[in-house]
């Protein structure tokens, strides 16, 4: 049993039943829809499972760790998928994979329901590594496809296991994010890092780094997140509802536009060696006090310090 497993089991455990980072991917939809609009697509009960890892003795489960359907969120309809960080991870295998790409294929033919996507993930299974690989690339041709034929796309990150690896990729693909600070994005994890580049390079072991560099805050302040939410479900709601309303076309110009952001930041901040010297390039007057500043006060700075994402949203 993993560490995740055994938290969600020790006895005398009680989860926040507002919390975001402690519900399943199952209870995440339940309280951001609208209540009883939900219908699965490829639900438990038809039992797809993973063909591969049960090659390498390892338990199964019946939706393989994402939850993919259809219901209303303010009375709207909208397509959404949940990732399972209790589940492996969250990590993207073939069935895993195969079931996002589906729905934003689906999203596409269709060019009227918004998509969520609740990441929760550390990236790729590595017992399914090539099929794994290859549903990334997949999905995140779906996910172009279906915001270039109009369909907004917005990620939901605050889940235990993060959103990492390809989960990393695809979310930048996504018209917008909302992070809690809970919520980490990152193509390469602390522990891949380390051991390619040493501990001097990071130090995976120290958690305030990991949050100074991958954490919700870091991410909204550079732009790479246009909310910050608090950890609560209803707190990602109104983020979905507003992204939704909100999002930008996806065309030539915001393309352009984000390329020319990306580079102005690498220009501004490249010598950084710490978050907190971003936040002290950002005009920041205080940057160490930004970890322990209380979410309405940080998103309210994050609004004024904010490096600004494609058509500063």
């Amino acid at each position: 049993m993993n560490d995740v497993s055994r938290e969600f089991h020790f006895p005398g455990f009680v989860a926040n039943p507002s919390s975001w980072y402690e519900a399943s991917a199952r209870q995440r939809i339940d309280g951001l829809l609208d209540a009883g609009s939900f219908d699965e697509f490829i639900g438990p009960q038809a039992r797809v499972t993973s063909p591969h890892l049960p090659l390498f003795d390892l338990p199964q489960q019946f939706d393989d760790g994402m939850i993919v359907g259809h219901g209303t969120l303010d009375g709207k309809p909208v397509l959404v998928a949940a990732q399972e960080g209790r589940f492996m991870g969250g990590a993207f295998g073939e069935v895993h994979g195969a079931k996002l790409t589906g729905l934003l294929r689906a999203a596409r033919e269709l060019g009227s329901a918004p998509v969520l996507i609740l990441f929760d993930t550390g990236g790729v299974r590595l017992q399914e590594a090539n099929a794994g690989e290859l549903a990334i690339a997949e999905i995140m041709r779906a996910l172009v496809d279906a915001r270039a034929a109009g369909v907004p796309v917005v990620g939901l990150i605050g889940g235990r296991a993060g959103c990492y690896g390809g989960g990393g990729l695809l979310a930048a693909c996504c018209s917008a994010l909302a992070v809690s600070e809970q919520g980490r994005i990152s193509v390469s994890g602390p522990e891949v890092i380390e051991t390619n580049r040493g501990v001097e390079e990071f130090d995976a072991k120290d958690r305030a780094l990991i949050w100074r560099t991958m954490g919700g805050k870091h991410r909204r302040l550079i732009g790479a997140a246009e909310r910050f939410v608090e950890d609560t479900t209803d707190a990602f709601r109104a983020a979905a509802i507003d992204l939704i309303a909100h999002a930008s076309p996806f065309d030539t110009a915001m393309l352009r536009a984000e390329q020319t952001r990306l580079e102005a930041r690498l220009a501004r901040f490249g010598d950084c060696r710490d978050g907190l010297d971003v936040w002290r390039a950002l005009g920041a007057t205080d940057p160490d006090a930004i970890p322990g500043m209380p979410g309405d006060a940080f998103a309210e700075l994050a609004d004024q310090l904010q490096e600004p994402r494609h058509d500063a949203r």
